[in-house]
């Protein structure tokens, strides 16, 4: 199963995070399928870019979102688009 979840980077007490799809058997920080955007919680207000395209294209194959990935989503604007476009097909 692919999910969409936060891959850590950074030092001690300075996170940054890559929004990737990964297979759910793997690591956090291990191996992953496609980077689809960027979180960076240390920044104020908290930066995030998602690749909205790349989050739909993951999320119609079937991906699921973790609960903080579906936030950022939602924040991005992604989780509306994505439920609009499904609905209509």
């Amino acid at each position: 199963m692919v999910k969409l979840r936060l891959q850590r980077f950074g030092t001690k007490k300075r996170p940054f995070y890559r929004v990737v799809a990964a297979d759910s058997r793997k690591k956090r920080d291990g191996r992953y399928l496609e980077v689809i955007g960027t979180y960076d919680p240390t920044r104020k207000p908290a930066f995030v870019e998602i690749n909205k395209d790349l989050a739909k294209k993951w999320l119609f194959a079937g991906a699921q979102p973790t609960d903080t990935v579906k936030s950022l989503f939602s924040k991005a604007g992604v989780m509306s688009e994505f439920l609009a476009e499904k609905n209509n097909k």
